[in-house]
């Protein structure tokens, strides 16, 4: 296993596959276990790099997520890219993780080739959003299916993990901070939005997000799909596979 030392604390990566390199980014409560079936639908074509954000998955663990976290976890992305001396690395992050790469391409442009935000739920925080996190965090608890998920992507403490990012996830939302560190229109690479109108985990008004933001942006794409539930890189892996590798490669 390949840790980098990020702060004084050690962040876990793996890299399969060749071709271009291509930065696969995790939502919250996951961890880049969460994309090993999709590898093969990948790595043919790219040369696939996993990470999981600090205290997740197999990196090491800390004692408080960050207030300003998806601003923290571009931080992070930039980091690993620099450790690597990697450029033009696509970034295709979903759910949290797209909040991650596109702060990390807004940060750092020059590292980056193209981004795909998937399963991304817009620019702010939808109206009550930390009370309904809060109801759906303890449901998650008491289900099965999603107890299983928590600790197949984290391990055995899954439960500190998944309150450490309810609990980091209630304070930005209740802050009103920024989620991004300058605004997406302003972004320099392609950027790829794609999201389910049947994802009932998004609670802003995606079709029309998506379009005040390519009326702003050249640089800003959106797909969305009729069906698939949240993250759709996974619940429609196949289909996001060809429009992602179609929008990187082209």
């Amino acid at each position: 296993m390949a840790y980098f030392d990020y702060q004084g604390k050690k962040i876990y990566y793996r890299i399969d596959g060749k071709g271009a390199p291509c930065l696969f980014l995790h939502g919250n409560t996951a961890s880049s276990t969460m994309f090993d079936f999709l590898l093969p639908l990948y790595s043919e074509a790219f040369q696939v790099i996993r990470m999981d954000f600090l205290g997740n998955g197999r990196s090491e663990r800390v004692a408080r997520f960050p207030d300003d976290l998806w601003q923290e976890q571009g931080r992070q992305v930039v980091a690993l890219c620099e450790a690597l001396d990697l450029h033009g690395v696509h970034l295709v992050g979903t759910s949290g993780g797209a909040y991650a790469a596109i702060n990390a391409a807004l940060m750092q442009p020059a590292l980056f080739g193209k981004v795909v935000a998937d399963s991304f739920d817009g620019e702010t925080l939808a109206p009550g959003f930390a009370d309904a996190l809060l109801q759906e965090r303890a449901a998650a608890k008491t289900d099965e299916s999603a107890r299983g998920f928590y600790e197949w992507n984290q391990g055995a403490d899954w439960e500190r993990v998944v309150d450490q990012d309810t609990d980091a996830l209630v304070r930005l939302a209740k802050s009103d901070a920024p989620l991004f560190c300058a605004p997406i229109a302003s972004i320099q690479l392609p950027l790829l939005i794609t999201v389910s109108r049947d994802d009932a985990m998004l609670g802003n008004d995606m079709e029309k997000e998506c379009h005040a933001l390519s009326v702003r942006s050249p640089y800003v794409h959106y797909t969305i799909y009729d069906s698939g539930a949240h993250p759709l890189i996974l619940s429609q892996a196949e289909v996001l596979a060809g429009r992602i590798k179609a929008f990187l490669e082209s």
